[in-house]
């Protein structure tokens, strides 16, 4: 029950905030409850502040007692919902599939599938020495075991 009433002000807060969009949501012992959010241009802590409120003011400690927690999506975290990858198109990715792993730029994202670029030496065709290729694939969602912006410094 005490769940079902915070997923419910956690639902009616994130329509106040349309770019911010749920990764993780879970009620533990001791109704410890923990909120992961992501969005579409980043999460400041002002977000993490007005979601958290919107659930706290809304509940009595008197009925019950609960702890609250409500963070952004780590900048290491992997990605895991479609709605991620679009926000990252631009970024280099590392991708980890059933086949092996890529590094690529990402150059588009869709509702099923990613598509990455990346340069690549090749041997020539024709003679020695190697030349360098541009290289394109799409990776369908289901195959993606797990995929995470590279950062640089």
């Amino acid at each position: 029950m005490f769940k079902e009433k915070v997923s419910s002000l956690l639902n009616k807060a994130l329509e106040e905030y349309p770019s911010l969009f749920l990764i993780d949501f879970m009620v533990g012992g001791d109704n410890a409850i923990r909120v992961v959010l992501d969005g579409d241009e980043g999460v400041d802590l002002q977000d993490c502040m007005n979601i958290s409120r919107a659930i706290e003011h809304n509940l009595d400690r008197e009925e019950e007692d609960f702890a609250l927690e409500v963070t952004s999506a780590g900048a290491a975290s992997p990605l895991q919902l479609p709605r991620q990858y679009k926000k990252n198109v631009g970024r280099k990715l590392k991708v980890r599939t059933g086949e092996g792993e890529l590094e690529g730029n990402l150059v588009e994202a869709t509702e099923d599938n990613i598509t990455l670029e990346w340069k690549a030496r090749e041997p020539k065709p024709v003679g020695k020495g190697k030349i360098t290729v541009q290289k394109k694939q799409d990776i369908p969602f289901s195959e993606i075991q797990e995929a995470k912006v590279i950062l640089k410094f």
